[in-house]
């Protein structure tokens, strides 16, 4: 039985235990139905509907349907579980995609579209006390940032389709022993897949590089916080993530040059909870076994009179002990977020700038590239977020895991599996509010600079602005549904010139069983 199974299989079976359980009590399924469809004059969806949604929507025109069901684990018993499942069908345009045709020595034309229908969630959860358990394959998105305002978390965005595995932590923010509420801690850690294999061995170009498959991916963090009942909170913590083991296939002109197969053992799995040197590939054996990512995350929030809060907050992200000890100077997210206690013309507003030019410097030398030489010292630099040398950019079906404000690599017509622009900066803006009590809005818009990677710069800078405005009408006589529609744009030279739009109709509802 392959990982991919095995871990399919303890989902099923942990809703499986769960829903005997649950026919014995009352308990409530919430329910959620779909029509998608969107449209627009780009290769693929404009940077704005296709951000941020779990993967669901990238193609150029795409007609989808959704439906999803799920019950929630009760955090105010001592006990209690929950499960879920939402799958997606339709149909979606191709993209073209070069592939290079070693045996008639050319370049073609390669077609490629999502699956007609996919598994976008299938989970079952415990908890006990502070603490719970997880299967299976549920939305992972950031800990802390609003993602329907900000531009995206720099670790967990919730930008691409969620991984398949086991995690477990504590529930919410729990009390620490002894602070009598002045200290509280969360956290969480997980092992998944993220089967997009056929994904890149359909989306790879096989002429260049390298395309690894069959690896795995871990994800933690940590967070501390001051009492959350008093107008100012101070939040502290950390993420950390890495891909490990796989397959590397290398390339040269069209001719596979080499193979490298990473360990996926016990220990291997260890070590993605503190990074150390060990590994099968001689980059692992010298440095750090897998492709690590991280960040410090600080939150500053003030709540006034009323119930307005205001929100500071800035992600230092890192890559490797350089950035870890924050060496990559002002590199990070930095925003400010402001929230309105009720229904208003502005509920929210977030203004985001965004800044990874430094990356540690654009040097990086290590006496163990070069073993004859006589130079001992060591120079850390050239961090390339998202990048490794032997592990494709941080991604999962081309979309970024991390901040999808640097352009992810589904955009990459030439097949390269690599992210091409994550020396960058820009900002962005997010604003809410309500025109009636039936009617909302959103306001979505950000521009960016990017000069290329700190390995391979461009001779000449891109730069992008983009745009959304959305609409959605939920009426007060059909409890439950919300229309919604979108109109995006994207000009410049990082994702071309693109307008497009989209329009959806969702479903909402509760089902109570058990009476």
């Amino acid at each position: 039985m392959t990982a991919k199974r095995l871990i399919t299989f303890c989902a099923l079976a942990a809703l499986a235990l769960c829903l005997p359980r649950a026919a014995k009590a009352e308990f409530d399924i919430t329910y959620k139905g779909s029509v998608t469809a969107n449209a627009g004059s780009g290769d693929l969806a404009p940077y704005y509907i296709a951000s941020n949604r779990g993967g669901t929507v990238t193609q150029q025109y795409s007609t989808l349907l959704s439906a999803a069901a799920r019950h929630d684990m009760d955090t105010t018993v001592r006990f209690s579980y929950g499960f879920g499942a939402e799958v997606w069908a339709g149909w979606a345009s191709n993209a073209t995609y070069d592939r290079y045709n070693a045996s008639v020595a050319e370049w073609n034309a390669n077609k490629q579209h999502p699956a007609r229908i996919w598994l976008q969630q299938l989970y079952g959860e415990v908890k006990f006390r502070g603490v719970f358990a997880e299967l299976g394959q549920k939305t992972l998105e950031s800990p802390w940032l609003d993602t329907s305002l900000s531009s995206g978390d720099l670790i967990m965005s919730g930008n691409a389709r969620p991984p398949i595995g086991a995690r477990g932590g504590f529930v919410n923010f729990q009390n620490i022993p002894f602070t009598k509420g002045w200290v509280q801690i969360t956290g969480e850690l997980g092992w998944y897949r993220l089967k997009d294999d056929k994904w890149l061995e359909n989306h790879y170009n096989y002429y260049n590089h390298f395309v690894t498959t069959d690896y795995w991916f871990h994800y933690k963090n940590i967070y501390f916080r001051t009492k959350p009942t008093k107008p100012f909170v101070f939040t502290f913590g950390a993420q950390a993530s890495c891909q490990f083991g796989g397959t590397a296939n290398y390339y040269q002109n069209g001719v596979l040059t080499q193979t490298v197969k990473m360990d996926a053992n016990l220990r291997t799995f260890c070590r993605t909870l503190i990074a150390g040197n060990s590994g099968s590939s001689v980059g692992d054996k010298g440095y750090v076994e897998g492709n690590h990512v991280g960040s410090w995350d600080v939150i500053l929030q003030y709540t006034f009179k009323g119930g307005h809060r205001l929100r500071g907050y800035y992600q230092s992200i890192w890559e490797d002990g350089s950035s870890i000890g924050k060496m990559n100077g002002f590199d990070g997210l930095w925003g400010l977020e402001y929230r309105h206690p009720n229904r208003w013309w502005i509920n929210g507003a977030v203004i985001e700038y965004i800044d990874l030019t430094n990356q540690s410097g654009h040097i990086h030398w290590s006496p163990f590239d070069h073993e004859s030489t006589p130079i001992t010292k060591k120079t850390t630099g050239n961090d390339d977020y998202y990048n490794n040398y032997i592990y494709n950019g941080y991604q999962n079906r081309g979309m970024s895991i991390g901040s999808p404000f640097v352009r992810s690599t589904i955009y990459n017509l030439d097949g390269y599996m690599r992210y091409r622009d994550n020396l960058m900066r820009g900002f962005h803006i997010g604003i809410t509010g309500s025109i009636t009590p039936e009617l909302d809005y959103r306001i979505l818009g950000s521009y960016r600079k990017c000069w290329g990677t700190p390995g391979i710069l461009r001779a000449e800078s891109v730069h992008d602005t983009s745009m959304l405005f959305e609409a959605t009408y939920s009426p007060a006589r059909v409890k439950g549904l919300a229309v919604k529609a979108q109109f995006a744009f994207d000009r410049g030279s990082l994702y071309g010139d693109a307008t497009g739009g989209l329009l959806s109709v969702t479903y909402r509802g509760n089902l109570t069983l058990g009476k």
